[in-house]
Parts: C-alpha cells; sequence; structure tokens
C-alpha cells in the first residue's frame, strides 16, 4: 500500500510550528514518521548511531520543501542523548515533540541469551526511552514548554512472548513510563502516548523476526486484516497523536495491529482455521 492509496483526515499543516525529535529516525518506522511529519509542516531532528541513513532522511525532507538536522547518538548513552539534544536544539530551535522510536531486537531461546543480548536489547529501548525522555522532560519543565512524547512500544508488552525476551521486558518498561508520567507530567502541559504495531515490514526489523517467507505468511494468515501494516498508516497515526488535535489523550497505548492482538486472545478464534459443520453443532431445538 503506498502513500496515494492511504486517505488522509489530517490538516495539511497539522504540525506548523512545531519541531520533532525523532530517535532512530534514519529508517524503517523511524525514517516512515520522520517524513510524514515533515510533510505537514514539522521541522524534524533525527538521531540515531548511524550517520549515512539520517542524512539521506534528512536531505529528503529538505528536497521535500521541509527543514530537517540529525545529530548521531547512541541512546544508551545519556551524555551523548543529551548532546544530541542540544545540538538539536541549537541548529532547528525549541524541540517540542520527542518520537522514541529506537530499539533493537532479536530471536532467540532465552535459555541461550546472553548478558550482554539482554543488556542490549533493554539499554536501547527501556533505557534509552528513558534517557531522551529525561532530556527533553527536564528542558520542558525548565523553560515551561508543553511537549508530546510519543513512545513506540509492541502489542506483547501486556502479555510478554516468547523468543523474544529481552524486548518484553524492556517494552513492558516502556509501556509502564508512558503511563507513569502521563500522569507525573501532565501539570507541566506534557502529554505521554503511546502506539503498539503489529508486523510491519521494514528492512531491519523483517531481516532478524521474520527471516523466512514461510513464517512471513504464517504471520500474514494471523491478522484478521489479512495483511501486514504500513509505514506510512503508523506515521499517519502517530501524527495525530503528537498534534494539539490529541491534547486530551493522556496516557494511551493505541494497537495498531489490523486486529492481530485481538485473534489470538479469543479462546475460540483458532476455529477459524478449520473447517466447522456449524449445523450439526447447533443445540437441539426444544
Amino acid at each position: 500500500m503506498s502513500r496515494a492509496n492511504i486517505t488522509s483526515a489530517l490538516k495539511p499543516d497539522l504540525l506548523r510550528g512545531h519541531t520533532a525529535w525523532i530517535t532512530g529516525g534514519g529508517t524503517g518506522l523511524g525514517r516512515g514518521m520522520a517524513e510524514r511529519f515533515g510533510a505537514l509542516g514539522a521541522k524534524i531532528a533525527l538521531s540515531g548511531r548511524r550517520e549515512e541513513p539520517l542524512a539521506e532522511t534528512a536531505q529528503a525532507i529538505r528536497d521535500a520543501g521541509g527543514e530537517a538536522a540529525f545529530a548521531t547518538c547512541d541512546v544508551r548513552d545519556p551524555a551523548a542523548v543529551t548532546a544530541a539534544f542540544d545540538a538539536l536544539r541549537g541548529e532547528l530551535g525549541e524541540i517540542d515533540i520527542l518520537v522514541n522510536n529506537a530499539a533493537g531486537n532479536f530471536l532467540s531461546p532465552s535459555e541461550k541469551l546472553s548478558p550482554n543480548g539482554f543488556g542490549s536489547v533493554v539499554g536501547i529501548v527501556l533505557n534509552g526511552t528513558f534517557h531522551c525522555t529525561l532530556a527533553a522532560g527536564q528542558r520542558w519543565i525548565e523553560t515551561g514548554t508543553p511537549g508530546a512524547i510519543l513512545n513506540i512500544v509492541t502489542t506483547y508488552a501486556w502479555t510478554g512472548s516468547a523468543f523474544v525476551l529481552p524486548s518484553a521486558c524492556a517494552k513492558a518498561g516502556v509501556l509502564a513510563m508512558t503511563r507513569s508520567l502521563a500522569v507525573e507530567w501532565g501539570k507541566h502541559g506534557i502529554r505521554v502516548n503511546g502506539i503498539a504495531p503489529g508486523p510491519i515490514p521494514t528492512e531491519g526489523a523483517f531481516s532478524r523476526l521474520m527471516p523466512d517467507p514461510k513464517l512471513e505468511e504464517r504471520h500474514k494468515a494471523r491478522i484478521p486484516a489479512g495483511r501486514f501494516g504500513t509505514r506510512e498508516e503508523l506515521a499517519e497515526l502517530a501524527a495525530y497523536l503528537v498534534s494539539p488535535a490529541a491534547e486530551w489523550i493522556r496516557g494511551e497505548i493505541v494497537t495498531f495491529d489490523g486486529g492481530e492482538w485481538l485473534r489470538g486472545a479469543g479462546e475460540f478464534n483458532d476455529l477459524l482455521d478449520l473447517n466447522i459443520p456449524w449445523d450439526q453443532l447447533r443445540p437441539p431445538k426444544k
């Protein structure tokens, strides 16, 4: 599904006058959000570990008529996060939107995890989200600047999931952080929300989490919508949630998965896969 196939309900200048800092903004879902926010009028501040994709995304936004800057940093390093945040503010002006998108994940039996493997994912997803949130939140509280934070969570943050233990633990923490700060920082004019996406094809995530086409098809079959999501659709939802139009939405995690989560939760949902002789199963008439 291309951008042209998606009907937008958003005003063309919805984010004009705002500056959005998007972590992991050079590729995948982060790039999708960066380009869409830029098209809606926001200045775009990008950060990530690799300079090349950040530069490419920033240039694409500029070529489309937007304004963008980037700064490399590892979100696991709080000093590097603060330095990147300050550099981006210096170039673009005050930042009032943060999208915590940077993530790491891989498939592994939990008994084969190393402490470094577990710590790396938790460091990026949970600690990194905290470091970026703190950098922005402290600045906003100090200056009295209203702000919006959007955290990218996952549907298994509520339930856990086999074979992605570090991610499940970290994303559950981000979910708790989202709801905790939505209450604590609300008095400062800071909104905190999240999106829990289902499978959306991106080069990095799909190569690690669905390396086999058969696995892709099996996952797709579980989705009532009959397809994977697109980064354009996610960007559309994200733009709304960080915009002033969503000002009264606080501490909410929007499940965005084509119905996949509910498909797996119902006791008898697997009957969809069977050829059931329903007429024979009806109780006899009295």
